[in-house]
Formats: C-alpha cells, structure tokens, sequence
C-alpha cells in the first residue's frame, strides 16, 4: 500500500538557480552559523574563511542549500547589532555565492540584515521570529526571496519562561497559518513561502515531541515544511545524550518529519542527512538505488 503524504500547493519551486519537485524529493539544508556562540559548534565557523569553507564543503557533501546565520535564536547571549550581524553573514554569502549556484537562506529576523543579504545573494529569508519584523514581509516582496516563516512565541531575543499551550500542534498550525495570511496580504506570493514550526522554539520537550508526533497537521496547511530538529534539546532530554552525540536521534526525527511530509531538513551533520532524504526517496520510489548487485 503506498504512503498517502499531505499535498503541497504548487510542489515545483524555484528557489535561487534550482528547482525542487517536492512532490518527488526533499532538500537538505546544511547549517553555517558565523557567531562565537552558536548553539552546536560553538564558534568553530565564526572566522570568515572557516565559515567559507564549511558551507563549500556541506556543497560537496550534498548538501541543497546552505543556511547563513550572524546571531544565535537564545537571548542569553551578548546582544549584537543590525550592522554587525550583516557585517557577519554578508561576506559569507558573497564568498559562497562566488563558488556555487546552492539555495543560500540567511537566518535573520531582521528587516535591514535582509535586505543586505538578497543584495549579496541570498535567495531566501530564514525568519525564526515569523515575520515579527513589521518590514520583513515588504522586503521578501520587493527582493523576490522566498521566506521560511517560523513559529516562536517571544519576540526576538526575548526571555519566555515556561510557555503554555493547551493544544500545542493546533495551536502552533493555527498561528502559522494566520502569520501566512499576514505575509501574503503584504503582497509576498504563495510560491515564496515556506512554513516551519520551530521545534524547541519557545517550545519544552513534551512540546516539541507532541509537535513532530502530529506534524501532518502543519504540512497538511499546503505548503512546503521545514524541519530544523538537528541536535535540539528535545532529543537531548529525550535520549539522555549531549550536544555533539545526538546524530542518531536527529536522523531519526528527521525521518519521521519526511514521512509527515516535510520537504526540507535543516541539520548540521550534512552526510547523515543526504544519505537520510537518500533512503526516503528510495523506500517512496522517487529514486532508484545507487546500484543493483544483491541478489540480482
């Protein structure tokens, strides 16, 4: 019996220089954060040509497109202005750009970053704050960039202590879907948007587990969903597993989320996700297999 998956409006995308038939694949979005405080590498890529060579070599490793961020989600670390995040991600996807036709998003809630970023060659607007930037969707607009549109509950950089929900997937749908009629009121096209529900965003771990468990009800709202559950908490607490040993418990969500109808993965550990997505398409019949040796 094949597998029913929710059906995206529009599943054939032009994002940057590449087409991507959701219908038939997923993406993977491979992570490049040039801050000293990053939440998984600890500032490993914070120097400009260590961050270079990180996003070129998740290109080589298979990665769809390469996801640029100047500033932690946390608000407990040191506060950093518009100009010097931009002064951050701008030259990193300049460089990128120069050496490769990958998808680049830049991971901002800023208008101004935004701006800066479409104009250096980013091609969409990672937005973990869900357009709470007044100007972002006027931005997208006029840029033509396309927008992940995030659920979070505080505003950016923003202490929420124990947050609430009576029915979080329902209410997570509901938010994004009226965050998505802001964006299109706005003048942004449906073809632009892409939904994400922001696991461990303002969110615990019972939260976070319920969310993925019914992620149908976020992919079924028609549009493409990405799913950014690499190396979070929730799989931390849930499996008793530091930072850097969560591999296992990412690949696994992340499969979960792709049988959900997720069509993009945002992870830091870029050859586990590609041979991931790899597998999904060949257990759908979308890919056929590397090569055919056993038993043949």
């Amino acid at each position: 019996m094949p597998v029913v998956l929710p059906r995206i409006d529009q599943p054939v995308r032009r994002i940057g220089a590449r087409t991507f038939d959701f219908s038939r694949r997923a993406a993977v979005m491979a992570v490049v954060n040039r801050t000293p405080d990053s939440f998984h590498d600890r500032g490993a890529t914070f120097a400009l040509e260590a961050a270079v060579d990180a996003g070129l070599r998740a290109v080589d490793q298979g990665a769809d497109w390469l996801d640029v961020g100047g500033v932690p989600f946390s608000p407990l670390v040191p506060r950093v202005s518009p100009d010097q995040e931009a002064a951050r991600v701008v030259p990193v996807i300049e460089a990128i750009r120069a050496n490769s036709d990958v998808v680049i998003s830049v991971d901002t809630t800023r208008a101004p970053v935004a701006v800066a970023a479409i104009e250096a060659g980013a091609d969409v607007v990672n937005d973990t704050s869900g357009l709470s930037d007044q100007d972002m969707a006027r931005v997208v607009r006029d840029g033509g960039a396309s927008v992940v549109i995030t659920h979070s509950l505080a505003k950016p950089f923003e202490v929420l202590e124990r947050p609430h929900y009576d029915d979080v997937t329902r209410e997570v749908a509901t938010s994004l879907g009226q965050r998505l009629d802001q964006a299109l009121s706005a003048g942004v096209r449906p073809e632009q948007v892409i939904l994400d529900p922001g696991p461990d965003l303002n969110k615990n771990t019972l939260h976070t587990l319920q969310l993925t468990r019914q992620l149908a009800l976020v992919t079924g709202l028609g549009h493409p969903v990405l799913a950014a559950v690499s190396n979070k908490d929730f799989i931390g607490e849930t499996l008793d597993r530091p930072r850097q040993a969560r591999t296992a418990g990412s690949v696994a969500s992340a499969m979960w989320c792709l049988m959900a109808g997720a069509r993009i993965l945002r992870m830091h550990d870029v050859p586990e996700a590609v041979d991931t997505v790899r597998m999904f398409e060949a257990i759908m019949g979308w890919r056929p297999p590397a090569y055919l040796r056993h038993n043949m």
